[in-house]
C-alpha cells in the first residue's frame, strides 16, 4: 500500500502575491475556489454580473475539491434535487465545451445502485418512478441481467439492481478550471493565491448590518455581496462577518486500486447497504463509502492546501470488505493510493445556502456533505440567481441557512451529533417517516412532560420535539447518542424500536393507533399539542402599511378577526401561509397581547418554518423601511387545538364565553378565562373540524390542559398527532407549506386564489406576477387524486394523463374519514398550454408508485365535506345518535 503524499504547488511557496491585481470594488466578491464557488461565479457571470470576483487562497480546487470522487447520479428522493443534478450534468456534459471549446472531462459510464434486500428496491423503483418526469432514463434489473453488465460483480446475494445509463463522473480539476475560464471570457475576475483576512460589516440608518467590503493582505475591495464558497472553512470566514455557519469538518477517505482486468467502461456502483461507492477510474477502480465512526478534523487548519490526512485503516476497512464482496477480484488486487481529505457535513445531510440571518449581502455556498461537485451547477444557479434577483428560481428552503432555528446554528453539540448521524445514515433507505436519534429535546414545550407520560411519541422539527402520535402501550424512553465510539446505548431504547417498525414503505404497524386518532376527531372529539408554532407580533407606526404589502390577504378587517394568508415573494410564489389576527390597541399584557397605540397582528405560523418566516418578514420590512417592530413569543406561550363535532360542549365547560356560532363565529378570536387562566382562544380549524385553538401563557398550559382533558373525559377525549393532522388536513384539502405550497409555487396554481386581495386596489407583494399570471392562465395547477387500492404512497409517485407523465404527488396520505388513499400534486399541460378544469375533467389518470400504475380520479374540490359544513358547526342532526349506535 502506498500513501499519496502531500501535495505542495511550488507557486505558492514563500507567499508569493495574488495572481492578478485586486480590483478597489466589485458587485459580488466569491470566496472559494473549489466546485461551488467556480460555479456561482460562472452562473453570476453568465446572468449579466460581470463585476464580479472569485479570490481563492491557494489555486483553484486546492481545499476539498481536487481530491473529490466526482461521481454524479441522476436520481434523489427528491425533485429539486432531480433537477439540480440535471443541470449539472447538463454544463458539465454540454455547456462549457460549446462556450469554451475546452472538455471538462466528463465520462459517461453510467450508475447502478445494489439493492440486497426488498426495502432497498423499493426505494429504487420510487426513484425510476419519478424519473419518468424528467425523463430520466432507468431499468430495474435481476441478479442475471446485473451480472451481464458487469461481469466482475457478484451476484448471489443481490435483490436486484437500478442502472442508469446517463450517470457518470466529471473531472474537478478539469471542470473548475473550465468554469473559471468561461466566467473570466463573460468579464469575472479569478484571482488566485489570495487569503481573505476579514470582512468589513457596517450598520445602517435602520441599525441593519450589511457587508461592505473584503479584506486581504494585499488590499480591500469595496462589496455589498459575499459568497462564502469556502467549504470546511466556511465557519471561520463566517465569524469575520459575525455569521454562524453550522458545518463540520470530518475525515472523508477512498482508495484507488490498480489496474483490474476487465473493469474498463463498468458503471460506477453504489452498494448502499454495505455503505460503499465503487467509481470506475480509467482500468481501475476508487473505493469509498460512510463509516458509523467517522475521524472529526477538529483543528482545522488555514495551511492545508493540496494537502491529505493518513489514513485510518482502523476505520476505513469496513469499506474494503464491502467492496471485495460485491466485485471478488478486489481481494487479488493492490492499492496504489489512499486519498483522505478533509470534508464539511451539516446536521441533516443537506448544505448551507442563501443569504446569512445575521448580516445581509453575505451569502452562503458551502456544507455540501461531500456531494459538491454533482450539485455545483445547480446550486451555483440558484445562488446566483438569489443574488441577482433576492431569490433563486427553485425550491431551496431545504437548503437555505433559515431553515435551522437560530438558537442551534452555533450549539456545537447539536451540530456535531446530529452531522454525525446524518453522516453515518447517509446510505441508509430514506423512509417516509424517519426521525434523528442524535440530540434531541432541544427545545420542549411546556405539554412535553405530561404527554410523554401518555405515550407521545415525538417528531423533531426546527429543534421542537412535537407529537407525532401517541402509543398505546404507555411512556417512550429517552433517546441516546447515535452509536460509534464505544459509547453505550439504552437498554430498553422502545423509541428506536417504534422507529424501525416504522421502517416500511408499507402502512406502519401502528397504522390503525392514527386512524383511531383520526376518526376519534371526526366523530367526537381530540386535543393536539401545537405548541410549537411560532408566535409573533407585528407592531408599531407602519403596522398596517406592513401588514397590507407582505400578507396576500386583506388582513385590516375588525378587531378580533383572525385571516388566513399567504406571504409571497417578486414572483407571486408562496414564502409561507398563516393566519394573521387583528388585535384591539390598548397596554400590554404579555404574553398574551402587546402594547400597540395603533394596529397590531398576532402572527401563528407552522412551527417548523417559523424562523424562515421570521426572515421573511424581516426582510422585508427592511427592504421597505418599514417603522414597525417583530417580536417573536414562541418561547413564552403554548398552544392546544381542540377538534371535532364535541369540541364545543368539552370548551363551553371550561370557557367563561358564549361559544355559539353568533356569539363566536369561526375565524375570530377572543381573549377570555379557561379554568381561571387568562388565554387567547382562535375559532380555526387545520383538520376540518368545528373547533379552537387556545394560545396559553406558559405557566398556564398544563393547568388549562388538564381542565380540557377533564371537561372531554366524558366525551372520550383523546390526544392525537401530527401524523393524525396530516391525514385530516390532507382530506380536506389543507395545504402544508413546503409540500403542498412552495416558494416557486403561485397561490392561484395552488387553489389558494380565496387568499389573495385581487378584488382590492390594495398593493401587495407579489401582487403583479399574480396578476400577469391570472390574465395568461394557469400553466399548472394542484391537483386532488384518490385512488380506490388500498397501496400506501408517499409523494414523489409519477402523475399520468392519458398515459403520458404530467406531474408527481407533493404528498400523499390515508384518509381514513372517506377511506381511500389520497394524493396531491401539480400537473403540467405537455402541450405546454393552458390546465383549466376541462383539461382535468377530459383526462384518463394514472399514479405510478414503485413502477406499479393505478387509475386515479382527479378532483377539483376536496372528496371530504366541500361545502364546509363541519368547519362551521353544521352536522347532520342524527350525527351523533349513528356515531353511538356505529361505536357500540
Amino acid at each position: 500500500v502506498s500513501i499519496v503524499s502531500r501535495l505542495k504547488n511550488p507557486s505558492v511557496e514563500g507567499g508569493s502575491g495574488p495572481t492578478k491585481p485586486l480590483p478597489k470594488s466589485a458587485e459580488a466578491v466569491v470566496i472559494g475556489g473549489g466546485s461551488l464557488g467556480c460555479q456561482t461565479v460562472y452562473h453570476l457571470a453568465k446572468m449579466g454580473m460581470t463585476n464580479v470576483v472569485l479570490l481563492e487562497r491557494d489555486r483553484l480546487t486546492a481545499g476539498t475539491t481536487w481530491h473529490t470522487a466526482g461521481l454524479l447520479w441522476q436520481l434523489r428522493p427528491s425533485d429539486v434535487e432531480v433537477e439540480l443534478l440535471a443541470h449539472t450534468r447538463q454544463v458539465i456534459s454540454h455547456d462549457l465545451e460549446q462556450e469554451t471549446g475546452l472538455e471538462t472531462g466528463w465520462i459517461q459510464n453510467g450508475g447502478l445502485f445494489i439493492a440486497s434486500n426488498k426495502q432497498r428496491l423499493d426505494e429504487y423503483k420510487r426513484l425510476m418512478s419519478l424519473g419518468k418526469v424528467y425523463g430520466i432514463e432507468s431499468h430495474v434489473l435481476s441478479p442475471a441481467e446485473t451480472k451481464d453488465l458487469y461481469p466482475l460483480m457478484n451476484v448471489d446475494d443481490l435483490y436486484g439492481t437500478l442502472y442508469v445509463p446517463k450517470d457518470g463522473t466529471m473531472d474537478p480539476a478539469g471542470t473548475c478550471t473550465t468554469l473559471s475560464r468561461a466566467a473570466t471570457a463573460r468579464g469575472a475576475t479569478v484571482i488566485e493565491n489570495c487569503p481573505v483576512t476579514g470582512i468589513q460589516v457596517s450598520t445602517d440608518d435602520m441599525g441593519v448590518k450589511r457587508v461592505k467590503a473584503v479584506e486581504t493582505f494585499h488590499g480591500t475591495i469595496q462589496t455589498p455581496v459575499v459568497v462564502n464558497c469556502a467549504g470546511v472553512w466556511a465557519t471561520k470566514l463566517g465569524e469575520m462577518a459575525g455569521v454562524k455557519v453550522p458545518l463540520i469538518a470530518m475525515h472523508h477517505a477512498y482508495v484507488v486500486t490498480e489496474r483490474i482486468e476487465g473493469i474498463q467502461n463498468m458503471p460506477n456502483v453504489r452498494d448502499h447497504d454495505a455503505s460503499v461507492y465503487l467509481r470506475l477510474q480509467g482500468d481501475a477502480l476508487s473505493v469509498g463509502g460512510y463509516e458509523q465512526n467517522p475521524v472529526f478534523w477538529d483543528k482545522v487548519s488555514d495551511k492545508f492546501a493540496f494537502s491529505l490526512f493518513d489514513l485510518d485503516w482502523d476505520v476505513f476497512m469496513q469499506h474494503i470488505e464491502g467492496a471485495i464482496n460485491r466485485v471478488p477480484a478486489l481481494e487479488q488486487t493492490g492499492i496504489k493510493s489512499t486519498v483522505c481529505g478533509p470534508e464539511s457535513f451539516t446536521a441533516d445531510h443537506k448544505p448551507l445556502m442563501g443569504e446569512a440571518p445575521e448580516v445581509r449581502g453575505f451569502f452562503l455556498g458551502c456544507g455540501f456533505n461531500s456531494a459538491g461537485m454533482m450539485l455545483g451547477g445547480g446550486c451555483g444557479r440558484e445562488l446566483a440567481h438569489w443574488i441577482i434577483h433576492g431569490r433563486p428560481e427553485k425550491d431551496m428552503y431545504g437548503y437555505d441557512i433559515r431553515r435551522f432555528h437560530h438558537s442551534l446554528t452555533d450549539n456545537n453539540k447539536w451540530i456535531r451529533e446530529r452531522s454525525h448521524e446524518s453522516y453515518a445514515k447517509n446510505y441508509s433507505v430514506v423512509f417516509p417517516f424517519d426521525e434523528p436519534l442524535a440530540s434531541r429535546n432541544m427545545r420542549t414545550d411546556p405539554f412535553h412532560k405530561v404527554l410523554t407520560e401518555q405515550g407521545c411519541v415525538f417528531q423533531e422539527r426546527h429543534g421542537w420535539e412535537r407529537p407525532g402520535w401517541f402509543n398505546q402501550d404507555g411512556a417512550v424512553l429517552d433517546y441516546d447518542w447515535y452509536g460509534a465510539y464505544d459509547i453505550s446505548k439504552n437498554q430498553n431504547y422502545k423509541y428506536n424500536e417504534l422507529l424501525g417498525k416504522e421502517y416500511t414503505f408499507d402502512y406502519p404497524p401502528h397504522h390503525h393507533v392514527i386512524k383511531n386518532e383520526c376518526l376519534t376527531c371526526r366523530h367526537g372529539v381530540s386535543v393536539f399539542d401545537m405548541s410549537y408554532f411560532g408566535k409573533f407580533y407585528l407592531t408599531g407606526p407602519d403596522a398596517k402599511k406592513a401588514a397590507d404589502w407582505l400578507f396576500s390577504a386583506d388582513v385590516n378587517k375588525i378587531p378580533g378577526s383572525t385571516v388566513y394568508t399567504c406571504m409571497l415573494n417578486k414572483r407571486g410564489g408562496s414564502e409561507a401561509d398563516l393566519t394573521v389576527s387583528r388585535l384591539e390597541a390598548g397596554t400590554a399584557n404579555l404574553p398574551l397581547a402587546p402594547e400597540a397605540n395603533g394596529d397590531a397582528y398576532y402572527l401563528a405560523i407552522g412551527g417548523g418554518v417559523a424562523e424562515h418566516n421570521w426572515n421573511h418578514i424581516k426582510t422585508v420590512l427592511q427592504d421597505e423601511a418599514f417603522n414597525c417592530q417583530l417580536t417573536d413569543y414562541s418561547e413564552d406561550m403554548g398552544m392546544i387545538s381542540i377538534q371535532g363535532p364535541k369540541s364545543r360542549e368539552v370548551l363551553q365547560e371550561i370557557l367563561d364565553t358564549d361559544l355559539s356560532n353568533e356569539a363566536f363565529a369561526f375565524s375570530t378570536h377572543k381573549v377570555c378565562n379557561a379554568a381561571g387562566h387568562k388565554v387567547r382562544a382562535m375559532r380555526l380549524s387545520f383538520v376540518g373540524e368545528l373547533g379552537w385553538e387556545l394560545h396559553i401563557p406558559k405557566d398556564s398550559c398544563v393547568p388549562v390542559y388538564q381542565a380540557v382533558m377533564a371537561a372531554g373525559a366524558k366525551h372520550s377525549i383523546i390526544n392525537a398527532g401530527y401524523r393524525a393532522i396530516d391525514s385530516l388536513s390532507i382530506e380536506k384539502g389543507y395545504r402544508h407549506w413546503h409540500a403542498d405550497l412552495r416558494p416557486d409555487d403561485t397561490p392561484l396554481e395552488a387553489g389558494l386564489a380565496f387568499t389573495c386581495k385581487m378584488k382590492s386596489t390594495i398593493p401587495f407583494l407579489g401582487r403583479a406576477s399574480l396578476e400577469k399570471q391570472k390574465a395568461e392562465g394557469l400553466r399548472r395547477r394542484i391537483v386532488c387524486f384518490t385512488i380506490d387500492e388500498k397501496v400506501p404512497m408517499f409523494g414523489l409517485e409519477a402523475i399520468f394523463r392519458n398515459g403520458v407523465p404530467v406531474g408527481h404527488l407533493r404528498r400523499s396520505d390515508y384518509g381514513f374519514f372517506i377511506d381511500k388513499q389520497i394524493g396531491y400534486g401539480y400537473i403540467r399541460n405537455p402541450d405546454g398550454g393552458v390546465v383549466n378544469a376541462d383539461f382535468i375533467k377530459s383526462g384518463k389518470f394514472a399514479l405510478e408508485r414503485m413502477g406499479v400504475v393505478y387509475e386515479a380520479k382527479p378532483h377539483l374540490k376536496s372528496p371530504f365535506d366541500p361545502s364546509n359544513n363541519r368547519v362551521k358547526g353544521i352536522y347532520p342532526d342524527n350525527y351523533h345518535n349513528v356515531y353511538k349506535a356505529n361505536a357500540q
